[in-house]
């Protein structure tokens, strides 16, 4: 079913996690982001377009300035930001440049959907760099939203911008292969759900754990970003971004994930 969705969707809206993003030292992962720009340039090539939201303004403020690593003031983590921000698109620029394609940044915080006026142009932006050919890459303003650095918001912040621009599908890279009955790294029995039609009933059947090392969301953000997401129509992949070749596995249907759809899907 995951390979046949992403078939039928044109207009996708994926989101790159921190921990996808990170080596594991904390560092940014240079070549995971340049082999995810060529699969990218691979879907359009195929007819897609793409929007993507990428995390990784730490982990990228981290590879660039280690002093700071460790320090956990606010102040500190959101300097850090603001550092890592420059340098991830950059990174983002270049490798998307060796495909012969642009990128283009929206720096987005909660209160931007909350405005009609601004929700508009950011419609309208949207719809034009895409249009263009230009890959719009999406975050969360860090720098500024203290909310986003204690609890991760960009998981709804991807669906919020998949509602926004009438997406077909949203894909959520993170660092596990979808939701599981139990955390899968500490118990060897959980399964794998691939399918997810009702979330509520979902909430009752899993157990739902705490965020991990470099991300600062967990499952419950991935849940809330289905159910905001399908409640619109809009079917949602969460997977495993760390697979190898992994968006391009999801299109030929050779790894597992989760998909949500809604009820009369």
């Amino acid at each position: 079913m995951i390979q046949a969705t992403i078939q039928s969707a044109r207009k996708i809206v994926i989101k790159i996690g921190s921990n996808t993003l990170a080596k594991e030292d904390g560092t940014i992962n240079l070549d995971f982001m340049a082999d995810f720009a060529r699969q990218c340039c691979d879907l359009m090539r195929a007819g897609k377009q793409i929007v993507l939201v990428s995390s990784g303004a730490q982990v990228a403020g981290v590879s660039t300035l280690d002093r700071w690593a460790r320090k956990k003031d606010i102040h500190y983590r959101q300097a850090l930001c603001a550092i890592g921000q420059v340098e991830l698109m950059n990174r983002w620029r270049q490798v998307f440049a060796d495909f012969g394609l642009h990128i283009g940044q929206l720096l987005l915080t909660k209160d931007d959907f909350a405005d009609d006026h601004r929700t508009l142009n950011m419609r309208n932006t949207l719809f034009t760099l895409v249009d263009e050919g230009v890959i719009p890459i999406i975050n969360e303003n860090d720098s500024v939203a203290f909310d986003e650095i204690r609890i991760g918001d960009n998981d709804n912040l991807s669906a919020l911008t998949a509602v926004l621009w009438n997406a077909d599908l949203l894909v959520l890279f993170s660092d596990i292969d979808g939701v599981f009955t139990d955390n899968p790294k500490k118990n060897p029995k959980a399964k794998l759900v691939e399918k997810v039609e009702n979330i509520s009933e979902l909430r009752t059947q899993i157990i739902i754990g705490e965020t991990n090392s470099f991300g600062s969301g967990g499952m419950e953000t991935k849940l809330e970003a289905a159910e905001r997401t399908t409640s619109y129509g809009i079917p949602m992949i969460l997977a495993n971004g760390g697979r190898e070749r992994a968006l391009e596995q999801l299109a030929q249907g050779t790894i597992k994930a989760t998909l949500f759809v809604g009820n009369d899907a």
